[in-house]
């Protein structure tokens, strides 16, 4: 099945990076550790931590008419 979501700010952002990290299986220290980041890191990010470069991101998507998607695969759980 496919999730979509529609990416309005950083906190829905966190929230499909936190979803879709979960599905593959990794905790944020997992995750952290292939980016080279602290676990902090994956945590502000999941929570979708305000900053300039956020704030920017989303000040010029929204003054450009830009919508931003994020999308991702998840498994099958049904019974067989």
């Amino acid at each position: 099945m496919l999730i979509k979501s529609k990416i309005r700010n950083s906190f829905a952002l966190g929230q499909i990076i936190q979803q879709s990290r979960m599905e593959q299986g990794f905790s944020q220290r997992d995750l952290a550790k292939k980016l080279g980041v602290s676990q902090k890191w994956i945590w502000e990010m999941e929570q979708g931590k305000p900053g300039k470069l956020m704030d920017r991101l989303f000040k010029i998507l929204d003054i450009n008419g830009v919508t931003l998607f994020a999308e991702f695969e998840i498994e099958s759980r049904e019974k067989k």
